[in-house]
């Protein structure tokens, strides 16, 4: 392994993980020849500051969390350079999904030892970072709906519980959409832009997306009745959003996105910022610890 000393943040507010399991993943990674920093933080403030005060004394940042842990910690691993391995114990996982990294802790702490590096992309809207995904619209419903307490007694089914309460109150928007050149305008119920494969639990923002391809993935919702929706969610599950007729989607590098009404803008299912939207996509912007692509 190249690494040899590695900063360990445990979110404790995150799906719980056996202290026996954590503590044989550590050994293994100190059997692999990694020394083994473990700090707990029960906010982005203190994962923050744990990590500007040891940029210059590890070499590996791991984060065990879930997508609002890591989405708390992407502008500071950016700004350090620091590689980033993830221990998924959220409840969506959806940045580690993108990466191919198994859900369950002891075959997460297998990739960490091996010790596979890759670059990844990034998104930024409107000078913030951002791992998976940023929407407005009925996306922003959802995580506002999916409380800590919801996603504790029902893990991945908050988003489904999320999204059927959601449906009955999205409402609509006009769009004015700019993609590398290209004029678009809409009218819309749920505008999402990707930057990795999954977001909201799984869902897959296009179905040919990879976090490492330099593009953005977006797609709209048109305006349509409750049963519609209800029967086009399979798709929209797998990334096939192309098979509907009602959904516009495009891909590109660079978006500019106007809606009347200016509306709130959630990345990584956290706030973000509003409409007006300038988004990009930093290529190669974050080294992450991952399977080798033949263990994918």
């Amino acid at each position: 392994m190249s690494h040899k000393r590695a900063l360990l943040i445990v979110n404790p507010n995150s799906r719980s993980a056996d202290s026996a399991d954590m503590e044989k993943g550590i050994a293994r990674l100190e059997a692999a020849g990694l020394t083994v920093n473990c700090v707990e933080s029960d906010n982005p403030a203190q994962s923050i500051h744990a990590i500007e005060a040891q940029q210059t004394t590890t070499d590996m940042v791991i984060l065990a969390g879930g997508d609002g842990t890591l989405h708390s910690t992407v502008d500071v691993l950016h700004r350090c350079q620091l590689p980033l391995a993830v221990l998924p114990l959220g409840t969506g996982n959806d940045f580690a999904r993108s990466l191919g990294i198994p859900l369950e802790l002891e075959p997460a702490f297998e990739v960490i030892a091996g010790g596979h590096s890759r670059l990844v992309d990034l998104g930024r809207v409107n000078g913030k970072l951002f791992l998976n995904a940023a929407s407005v619209g009925l996306g922003v419903q959802v995580s506002r709906s999916l409380t800590a307490e919801v996603k504790r007694d029902l893990g991945v089914l908050s988003y489904l519980k999320a999204l059927l309460e959601s449906l009955s109150r999205s409402k609509s928007f006009r769009v004015s959409l700019d993609v590398d050149g290209r004029h678009f305008r809409l009218r819309s119920i749920q505008l999402a832009v990707g930057n990795g494969r999954f977001y909201g639990g799984g869902n897959v923002i296009h179905e040919e997306a990879a976090i490492d391809e330099g593009l953005l993935h977006l797609y709209s919702i048109e305006p349509q009745g409750f049963w519609q929706l209800l029967l086009l969610a399979p798709l929209w599950r797998n990334g096939r959003h192309r098979q509907s007729a009602n959904t516009f989607t495009v891909s590109g590098r660079r978006f500019s996105i106007r809606t009347s009404p200016s509306l709130e803008m959630y990345t990584d299912g956290e706030p973000a910022t509003h409409t007006p939207a300038e988004m990009e996509v930093l290529p190669e912007a974050l080294e992450v610890i991952a399977p080798r692509e033949t263990e994918i």
